[in-house]
């Protein structure tokens, strides 16, 4: 730069940066050095970049030392999340059988009801029957008995002579005011008891119909209480389906091979039996909740699996992603690679048997768990193993310490995930997960 140039420059910052001199003193001589404007501005210059890059990589440190360290709580909080909905169906559930009992036994008592009053309103109209019946045959009998007697009385008043016709007609005269009376007082029973039969027949009619809008009622409530259940179930299995498919999982060989090791029925889970519908609804109605209980052994069924296979991780926070899965200066990475500092607790991330817990080339000190459905994990160059082989381990057990051992340029966790021998991408599983917990 000529130096035209730097004097006009160093006389523009002299007005704020004015011209410095630090005196150096010894034993023979005086010297200075002159610290012109420009030169000060360059000084300040570097100091406040590299103050700036200070703040900066303090900051991004910070803010990935929160998050990191909040991963683990994340965690715990999800799959308590998770296991809280699915407690909250089964009481849901409980609570929809109970009802549909209780509606189902107040139907059984309606029905009873219903049995008892068609079978007095049967009883009702045989009384009647019988007593128009009684009726008629006392008239007939009366009529007969009548001209009989007027027969014998015309045949002795025959017999005494004309003085006793007189008192024949008066007798016969009594006969009917009594056999008119005694007919009188036979109706009006008749009357009565069939007044009383037409009242409890309509009674019987009022609480039938009464009972059938009951019954009407009971039926919708049971059709909201099964729809309310699909829906619940529906929902909550939708997204365990869509993470065992997006690791890349088939959920139907997974639950066949879940439920071959816990088989066995009874307890809340039996069928029900009963249906407010009555028994020609029954079969749809037992359709029903057997679809709904078969959803939620299901989910039970996921529920066990995801135990079972390496949806979590295998550090709680404090680490950050360094190396992904892939070919990496043409050789594989099979797996990726989780940096933090040495001893941070390694996990199991699901239930299995150590294979290996030992020095390998490269590794380190490495361990390999065999997971089920043809899925293993290594875990690579740790600075303490805490497991031997052949031990079983259950999801979130401390297997062993984040370490710098083998070919490794610095302390970080080597994380893998094989399916039938072959490495897959560990974040297939993570990432499947996601969403879920």
């Amino acid at each position: 730069m000529p130096k035209r140039i730097l004097n006009r420059v160093n006389a523009t910052l002299e007005r704020w940066l004015p011209e410095q001199r630090l005196f150096l003193k010894s034993e023979t001589a005086t010297r200075f050095l002159r610290l012109r404007p420009l030169t000060q501005a360059l000084v300040l210059g570097v100091s406040g970049l590299v103050f700036l890059w200070s703040v900066i990589v303090t900051s991004l440190l910070f803010i990935d030392g929160i998050s990191s360290g909040s991963g683990r709580e994340q965690a715990v909080l999800s799959q308590a999340a998770f296991e809280a909905r699915l407690d909250a169906l089964a009481r849901e559930r409980d609570r929809r059988a109970a009802e549909a009992l209780a509606a189902q036994n107040r139907f059984q008592l309606a029905l009873d009801q219903v049995s008892r009053m068609q079978s007095q309103l049967l009883s009702s109209e045989e009384r009647r029957r019988e007593l128009e019946t009684g009726i008629d045959v006392i008239q007939t009998t009366l009529r007969s008995t009548m001209t009989e007697r007027d027969d014998a009385r015309e045949a002795l008043a025959k017999a005494q002579g004309g003085g006793a016709k007189t008192a024949t007609l008066v007798a016969r005269a009594d006969d009917m005011a009594s056999t008119v009376d005694l007919l009188s007082t036979a109706l009006s029973d008749t009357a009565k008891q069939r007044d009383v039969a037409s009242r409890a027949a309509e009674d019987a009619k009022l609480e039938t119909e009464q009972i059938a809008l009951e019954k009407r009622l009971l039926e919708e409530r049971n059709d909201e209480i099964f729809t309310t259940l699909e829906g619940a179930v529906e929902v909550s299995m939708a997204p365990l389906d869509k993470m065992f498919k997006n690791a890349g999982m088939n959920p139907d060989q997974i639950l066949s091979q879940i439920r071959k090791g816990y088989s066995g029925t009874g307890g809340p889970l039996m069928p029900i039996s009963l249906s407010s519908k009555g028994m020609g609804d029954l079969n749809g109605d037992a359709d029903r909740a057997g679809g709904i209980l078969q959803k939620l052994d299901e989910m039970n069924m996921y529920r066990i699996a995801v135990d079972k296979l390496p949806f979590a991780l295998p550090l709680y926070g404090g680490f950050r992603f360094t190396s992904p899965f892939g070919y990496r200066w043409g050789r594989l990475h099979a797996g990726i690679d989780l940096a933090g500092p040495v001893g941070m607790h390694v996990h199991a991330p699901a239930d299995g048997t150590i294979t290996a817990a030992e020095w390998e080339n490269g590794y380190g000190n490495v361990i390999k768990i065999t997971h089920q459905f043809g899925v293993s994990t290594v875990y690579g160059h740790l600075s303490k193993i805490r497991v031997k082989v052949g031990q079983k381990v259950s999801r979130g057990d401390w297997i062993g310490d984040t370490g710098n051992t083998g070919r490794s340029t610095g302390p970080h966790l080597h994380y893998e995930i094989r399916v039938g021998g072959a490495p897959i991408n560990p974040m297939t599983f993570i990432k499947a997960s996601k969403d879920v917990f």
